[in-house]
């Protein structure tokens, strides 16, 4: 590990020379440099054909091949949902870049230093958070940059978003060549995937060193495409943030007839036909559909839970993890005493007083700081219980728990999302970082960067970071606060309760 970790820091320190232009699938690049001179950058490179007119709803299909050299240098518009921007799992704390938003929109950026197409360095793919209704791969955290001077060949994509990512009707089903609808926004992540596997040598990277990584729908995302048999062999890790195939917490995925009704449904009498032919904003009036993956028959033929169950995942290691105050992000203190009680009650059922018992409400002070720890505790089970199912196939897996508060955040704390400038290496305007926001963020890029190269975060200097172990460190994970150390995540009664709450939902599946 510690030749390739030179090998990989050696990469990063010459000035970059990729030969350019460079040819991908389509024709033609050129990029620009980056704020470091070692850096190239290229954006905006189409990976399929604009999904507008009949191929709205369809798996995305090859770019339009073009003439001469593209100038890949200026973003690409982000992806509509033909309304306002809005929505959950990123959408605070930074909005999209770029040009308005289109349904012309599946491009992919890059970032790397390598100095020629030989360098065979490890690519890092990049899946936004947003809640399946906002984001792009033009936010200016999810810059690449500080990663490729790692040594580290930078992707990141657009995907579908909305109705235009997520819609399920049975007769998009049958015009399907996979007898299926839904999850087109997961259908351009495989097609990224895909792409990569055909590009990234172009760019100096190693098409079998692949990482995908994502934060909050991304990381589910990630966490569905680690379930697909379609993912098989398109990477070899995977690092999810604040999001697992399950959400944000213990639950079921929507069936592919619950999916297809719901959009039957919303489309009224209107065909398929007829609703391509509206504009985007005409079709996201006309479809009031909640965006989310779903069992489809084909990206996944099951419950993800189920396959994970099974041990039918794909065998990659995982780095994945947590912040301490998730729940300021959603919305966590609108709650008072009794509407906690009851909504134990509804929620829990017979083990109501159980879980009442490890989140108290007898007040409303307490609702609130319960509720907190209860957002708090879910999200933290959904990653330790991705890193234990990985583990069991005796895969690596590393656990993380985001404590540290950005200057200005307040009383939000370490809410969800807030890690992503720290792991990426990109300040916030006018973000007043102290030498320790710095020293945190350098330490944490070096984490995500080994990981990446070797699947193993540690490297020399760094705090050391155990891979989980159930018999002796569950429910522990590496601390990334104002110090970095190994030490509590969620502890054993919490875990055992959302164990025994998830076993319930799953007995559900048999």
């Amino acid at each position: 590990m510690k030749s390739l970790l030179v090998l990989v820091a050696s990469a990063a320190c010459a000035f970059a020379a990729v030969k350019e232009p460079v040819r991908v699938t389509g024709g033609l690049v050129t990029g620009t440099a980056g704020k470091d001179a070692s850096v190239r950058v290229f954006k905006g490179i189409p990976f399929a054909a604009p999904p507008v007119g009949d191929l709205r709803w369809k798996a995305p299909q090859p770019p339009v091949k073009w003439d001469g050299e593209k100038k890949a240098d200026a973003f690409s518009p982000n992806c509509t949902t033909g309304a306002a921007p809005g929505g959950r799992g990123g959408a605070k704390g930074g909005a999209p870049a770029g040009p308005a938003a289109s349904e012309d929109c599946l491009y992919v950026n890059v970032w790397t230093a390598a100095k020629s197409e030989s360098d065979k360095l490890p690519v890092f793919v990049w899946t936004y958070g947003g809640g399946f209704t906002t984001g792009s791969g033009s936010q200016p955290r999810y810059d690449g940059e500080a990663l490729a001077k790692k040594g580290i060949v930078v992707v990141n994509y657009n995907y579908r978003l909305g109705v235009f990512g997520f819609l399920s009707h049975p007769d998009l089903a049958k015009e399907s060549s996979h007898n299926s609808s839904g999850n087109y926004g997961m259908m351009d992540y495989l097609a990224v995937l895909k792409w990569v596997q055909a590009n990234a040598a172009a760019f100096g990277g190693d098409p079998k060193k692949v990482t995908i990584a994502g934060e909050s729908a991304g990381s589910i995302m990630v966490g569905a495409m680690v379930a697909s048999p379609e993912g098989k062999g398109l990477f070899q890790r995977a690092i999810g943030q604040s999001g697992a195939w399950l959400g944000l917490s213990p639950a079921l995925m929507k069936t592919r007839a619950q999916a297809e009704t719901e959009g039957k449904n919303a489309a009224g009498t209107k065909s398929i036909a007829e609703l391509r032919a509206l504009s985007a904003q005409d079709a996201a009036q006309a479809l009031r559909v909640q965006a989310a993956i779903t069992i489809d028959g084909y990206i996944l033929p099951e419950d993800a839970s189920t396959i994970f169950a099974k041990g039918k995942q794909n065998h990659v290691d995982v780095l994945v993890g947590s912040n301490g105050d998730e729940g300021t992000f959603f919305g966590g203190t609108n709650i008072d005493a009794a509407r906690a009680a009851a909504g134990a009650k509804d929620r829990y059922g017979d083990a109501a007083a159980d879980f009442l018992k490890l989140y108290p409400s007898g007040s409303d002070a307490e609702a609130v700081s319960s509720n907190l720890a209860r957002i708090r505790d879910e999200v933290g089970w959904t990653m330790r219980t991705w890193a234990q199912l990985q583990s069991k196939q005796g895969k690596k897996a590393y656990v993380y728990y985001f404590t540290h508060v950005p200057p200005g955040a307040g009383n939000r704390g370490a809410s969800h999302t807030a890690e992503l400038e720290y792991m990426f290496g990109n300040p916030p305007a006018n973000a007043q970082w102290t030498d320790a926001d710095r020293q945190l963020s350098a330490t944490m890029v070096s984490y995500w960067a080994n990981f990446t190269a070797t699947g193993d975060p540690n490297g020399k200097g760094l705090p050391r970071w155990e891979a989980y172990n159930p018999k002796s460190n569950d429910g522990k994970a590496m601390v990334l606060g104002d110090t970095v150390a190994f030490g509590p995540q969620v502890d054993s009664p919490r875990l055992t309760f959302l164990d025994k709450q998830f076993a319930t939902l799953q007995a559900k599946l048999k």
